[in-house]
């Protein structure tokens, strides 16, 4: 029986590929490179910052670049947060139903805190959600299953009555790993170049509401 469901953010509750892409074009721009089109951004927006700068740069972490350029994007992409990040379709509603039956739900993302949390109280889920861990809410992200254990034990659900619906292959991996039982939103980015059917997810939903007939 499903006690609660937890969701990703990026790419499964809210498209905020919009403004992640602002950011990333404007500092292609600044340097005399054309902006990218959005369906490109989308493939790597669940990897923030990190997917983005090897998109848009073919900068990786241990490049001598790589922070400066990552500060940058982080700054830019504050100056723009929710202009046009929106929830998916269908979403609303599904957090309307959960709500209705009383069936609680949370969120964890691999965002950081300063990003996740004005976000969420943008798009006026901050009170209903039963948990909200960001990225640097524990000491390890996703792919590592703490984020999610940190949220069965503020919501006091165990993991086995539990659901994570998630576009990423590390969302799959890290709910595996923690007794969860796993989702692919393969309405979402799926920003990797394996097949979501090969992850190893219990289901995998076209859209948001699919959710619903699931649980």
């Amino acid at each position: 029986m499903i006690e609660a469901i937890l969701f990703d953010f990026d790419g499964t509750i809210a498209d905020t590929a919009p403004d992640l892409g602002h950011a990333l074009n404007r500092q292609r721009i600044a340097r005399g490179l054309s902006p990218l089109p959005i369906t490109l951004i989308r493939t790597q927006a669940s990897a923030g910052s990190r997917g983005l700068l090897n998109l848009g740069f073919n900068l990786k972490p241990d490049d001598s670049e790589y922070e400066a350029m990552r500060d940058e994007f982080l700054r830019f992409y504050a100056e723009r947060l929710y202009h046009d990040t929106r929830l998916f379709p269908g979403i609303a509603n599904v957090l309307d139903q959960l709500d209705a039956n009383q069936l609680p739900w949370g969120i964890v993302t691999n965002k950081p805190a300063r990003f996740t949390k004005p976000l969420v109280q943008a798009l006026a889920l901050h009170q209903r959600a039963a948990c909200i861990i960001s990225g640097d809410d524990t000491v390890n992200t996703k792919p590592h299953p703490e984020p999610l254990l940190t949220a069965c034990r503020q919501i006091n659900v165990s993991p086995n009555k539990c659901i994570y619906l998630g576009d990423d292959i590390r969302d799959i991996k890290a709910s595996l790993a923690a007794g969860i039982k796993p989702i692919v939103a393969c309405y979402g980015y799926l920003g990797n170049d394996t097949s979501p059917e090969t992850w190893g997810a219990a289901h995998l939903i076209d859209h948001p509401e699919d959710l619903l007939n699931y649980i």
